[in-house]
């Protein structure tokens, strides 16, 4: 792997930045616009991110991987930066990062800078999940134009890397060695307890308006069947009920925040606090698994659950 992302680096100057924009109509021009200027803030995060686990690493190997990785993320967001420019053929505005996504940043970042690097990892996986399977590609099939389509092939190259060693971080995470390890540590003071509980709350108070400005909403556009979020949700999900998965106790909150979202009284009663605890909106916490689907992912393997996921993306 560490091969591979050394070799397939490669620079924004590699693309042909003088192919002409196509004449877009202005509501067009302006979604377009606006979720290339996300994209840059969303790649940036997860720059961030990718250095939280290099440092937090052991691993020689490892840190010299998501080196490479926070690398990536820069120069994604140096594209999609300059695509906003490319694209932005009129000027009929000032284009300014999205609010949520704005808000949302610190507090994320201090959560998986403080937090332990399993949750860290979980909330990269997931958000790899969305934007590689369901947000670049909807996105380049809006925009249908042979400047984003170059420039879109690349980043998915990268990010197929991303999503298998995240997929490879989780089996990781959830083994019984490092489980084993967790248990050895000293158990956090009450006074810790309490503030990284606030730090995960605050962050899952903001994560609600982020998922739904910056990737719900040019998805209710790009691609208005809601058929690829809705397979990037059903991944997390089937992910997070992997029986190694589920036993930590992140997983466990999640999971029972889900189930008693989906119980009738319940869920029309605590709804919106449910929505809050999970940092999500309906799509994302109703179940869309099958039985059938829940059955085959127990017996797959994390290698096997990344490729399942990657496939989707060229569906």
């Amino acid at each position: 792997m560490l091969e591979k992302c050394v070799r397939d680096q490669w620079s924004i100057d590699d693309l042909d930045w003088e192919l002409a924009p196509p004449t877009l109509p202005r509501d067009k021009e302006e979604a377009v616009v606006q979720a290339f200027l996300d994209m840059a803030g969303i790649e940036l995060l997860a720059g961030a991110l990718f250095e939280v686990q290099r440092q937090k690493t052991d691993d020689p190997t490892l840190k010299k991987v998501f080196a490479t990785f926070v690398a990536d993320e820069k120069r994604h967001a140096a594209v999609a930066l300059r695509l906003s420019k490319h694209y932005d053929v009129h000027k009929y505005r000032t284009y300014v990062e999205s609010e949520a996504l704005t808000k949302f940043r610190p507090h994320f970042l201090t959560l998986v800078r403080d937090t332990s690097p399993e949750i860290a990892n979980a909330y990269i996986t997931a958000g790899e999940l969305i934007l590689d399977v369901a947000l670049l590609r909807s996105l380049d099939d809006y925009v249908a134009d042979e400047m984003s389509h170059r420039a879109m092939h690349l980043i998915n190259r990268d990010e197929s890397r991303h999503i298998a060693v995240d997929f490879h971080m989780t089996e990781h995470y959830c083994s019984d060695e490092y489980t084993a390890e967790i248990a050895k540590r000293p158990r956090p003071s009450v006074r810790e307890i309490a503030r990284m509980t606030k730090v995960l709350g605050t962050m899952m108070w903001f994560a609600k308006p982020f998922l739904q400005q910056v990737f719900l909403a040019p998805m209710d556009r790009t691609d208005p069947s809601g058929r690829r979020i809705h397979e990037a949700f059903k991944r997390i999900q089937l992910v997070l009920r992997k029986p190694t998965v589920a036993r930590s106790p992140f997983s466990k909150l999640m999971i029972k925040m889900q189930e008693l979202y989906n119980r009738p009284i319940l869920g029309k009663l605590f709804g919106r606090v449910f929505l809050r605890i999970l940092g999500a909106e309906d799509r994302a916490a109703r179940i869309l698994f099958t039985q059938d689907e829940l059955k085959k992912t127990m017996s797959m393997s994390f290698d096997e659950l990344a490729e399942e996921a990657l496939s989707l993306k060229y569906n």
